[in-house]
């Protein structure tokens, strides 16, 4: 009995929907059919590698490499002009249109947006994310994220979930949804079950979601229980294990059982997503190459064993033939039934008749490429975030009297970059961003053109980095034994203001050079005003509880800084309110 209403919510298909659904799956050899379970990241948009690509493997769906508007555009053209069955193509729009294509207009990190405390942004996040989406072929969205951050040590979506708090998670969800979902797109909140609890990152390392039934069922639950009262058509579900429901489920689980994550879990997708939430939307996995779900088995029995657990679609390829022909054997096999696979059938083909493809010609599902173009990157909407930045600045914490700064009263300004691990997803982020600025940079810029006399610290541990190696060990030791009189940084500096730019990667600590006495670390926040500013990481207060002001800007654009820069002189207020804790949970970081 295939157990999917395509009458009702989401996708209130009417006879004419329900009955192109019913006849395509009719019309599919087995070969279609498994095709359909895939969606492919593409590693080209050339017209052969894509046509290729549909003929082969006749996959359900795609989301593809960031590029302009008009690539991606010309890319999807081809894509649903080639397919046989309409395709449903996905962008990563967490904050703003960018996520569709490089040259659209980016809004905000939802932490960002949650800081603003209006709701109307999150809309608008949507709202702009959807136009831009829509405009160059997207049908289908990865967001928005609806993770719990609880945890400050979680470094992977310390900047990418609103909130700590679940009412305040759940309305800007739902006004996210509302703006997306006005030009056609579908909405997939992630990640199911829920992130925030765990320190660990799924795409490196298990990170299970180790709250009760009752507390996940109060927080997580609320969330995704409301969204789907709403209509959400889709999930994706994250590689994070619910070991408390499988026990729920299952007193007699084994731990491998417990601990699988949801991706691959029976108990997570169909027997609470499915049977107790009674949902009945759609569901993809995240990326199959995520540690978390790569190591939990082999390769050849994960493909199969999502589907049969009740993903219904499965996100990316590794090698296209080695994975098409493990989900083949994995049909043939019995792992996944055909009832199972009728069931993931009919909720693909359902959300793309939800979509209206079924009702266009190929030739019309994309709008016109001159309308589309004149969409994207509106100045109207860039002055949305310049909006989202001006409100969402957040002065967590100041105890002395240093703000406003003036150069009548603290000319003479050392900025000091506080760093991390320089590497990890973040860094990768930013290096396909293409080079630019430093914050540290600009805000020296900035700060000069107000009149103060602005010099940037250069650590001696980066000079000797520029020695060579024979000189690096003696140098290195001198450092770590130097001591030097505070007279050095007291007669020659007004203001030192350290800036933290780091990048998620196992953690998103700060990290702090083998010296003693230099700038580097503040350690003379009692001997010389000091302002200590995060652009990315709301949580750096744990590791400087000693500062007497902390800020947090949630990003290092370009007009953020320069809404800083003019909060830091008084020109205008700080109005932003934390979402999340960044005390921290400490007593000593907020004297």
């Amino acid at each position: 009995m295939i157990n999917v209403d395509l009458r009702k919510q989401p996708y209130n298909l009417d006879d004419e929907g329900v009955k192109w659904v019913e006849e395509t799956i009719k019309s599919m050899t087995l070969e279609e059919k498994i095709g359909q379970l895939f969606i492919n990241m593409g590693a080209s948009r050339d017209e052969e590698y894509l046509k290729g690509v549909l003929d082969n493997y006749h996959i359900g769906g795609v989301r593809y490499n960031p590029g302009k508007a008009e690539e991606v555009y010309e890319q999807n053209k081809i894509l649903q002009e080639n397919s046989k069955i309409p395709l449903l193509i996905a962008a990563n729009t967490e904050m703003g249109g960018n996520g569709a294509c490089t040259d659209g207009t980016y809004i905000g990190n939802e932490v960002k947006i949650a800081a603003t405390n209006d709701k109307r942004y999150a809309y608008e996040m949507g709202r702009v994310s959807g136009v831009e989406a829509a405009a160059i072929g997207c049908n289908w969205s990865f967001a928005p994220i609806v993770d719990i951050n609880r945890n400050w040590r979680n470094p992977i979506i310390s900047t990418r979930t609103w909130s700590a708090d679940v009412e305040q998670t759940l309305e800007l969800s739902l006004e996210y949804m509302r703006g997306i979902m006005e030009s056609g797109i579908a909405p997939a909140a992630k990640h199911f079950p829920g992130d925030g609890i765990d320190e660990r990152d799924q795409h490196l390392s298990f990170a299970p979601n180790s709250l009760s039934v009752e507390e996940w069922d109060a927080t997580f639950g609320r969330v995704y229980s409301g969204l789907f009262e709403a209509g959400l058509p889709s999930i994706m579900a994250g590689h994070i294990a619910l070991p408390e429901y499988v026990k729920y489920f299952n007193p007699e689980a084994t731990t491998q059982e417990i601990y699988m994550p949801a991706t691959l879990s029976k108990y997570v997708l169909t027997d609470l997503l499915r049977g107790k939430m009674k949902f009945n939307g759609l569901v993809v996995t995240d990326a199959s190459h995520m540690v978390a779900m790569t190591s939990a088995m082999k390769r050849s029995e994960m493909l199969p064993t999502a589907i049969a657990a009740g993903s219904d679609l499965f996100l990316f390829f590794n090698d296209p033939d080695e994975d098409f022909e493990w989900m083949m054997e994995g049909y043939k096999n019995g792992i996944i039934t055909d009832e199972r696979l009728e069931e993931a059938l009919t909720r693909i083909l359902g959300t793309k008749a939800a979509l209206g493809l079924h009702k266009k010609a190929k030739t019309e599902i994309l709008p016109e490429k001159e309308v589309a173009m004149a969409k994207i990157g509106l100045e109207e909407n860039k002055a949305i975030a310049k909006e989202v930045s001006d409100k969402a600045i957040t002065l967590v914490k100041n105890t002395q009297d240093v703000l406003p700064i003036a150069p009548e009263k603290t000319k003479r300004v050392l900025l000091v970059e506080a760093k991390g691990f320089d590497g990890g997803f973040g860094k990768f982020i930013e290096i396909m961003g293409g080079a630019k600025k430093k914050p540290i940079e600009i805000v020296k810029e900035l700060l000069e053109a107000k009149g103060f006399d602005v010099e940037i610290w250069e650590s001696p541990i980066d000079k000797i980095m520029k020695l060579p190696k024979e000189e690096m060990a003696q140098a290195l030791g001198n450092v770590y034994a130097g001591k030097r009189p505070i007279a050095e940084l007291t007669s020659k500096y007004d203001l030192i203001i350290n800036i933290a730019n780091v990048n998620a990667s196992v953690d998103q600590r700060l990290q702090w050079p083998p010296s003693k006495g230099t700038p580097d670390i503040p350690f003379y926040v009692n001997e010389i005003p000091t302002i200590f500013i995060s652009v990315k990481c709301p949580f750096h207060l744990a590791d400087v509880p000693q500062v007497k002001t902390y800020i947090n800007t949630y990003d290092d654009n370009q007009q953020t800084l320069e809404a800083l820069v003019e909060k830091l002189v008084g020109n205008t207020e700080f109005k932003g309110i934390s979402p999340v804790d960044a005390f921290c949970g400490f007593g000593d970081t907020r004297f």
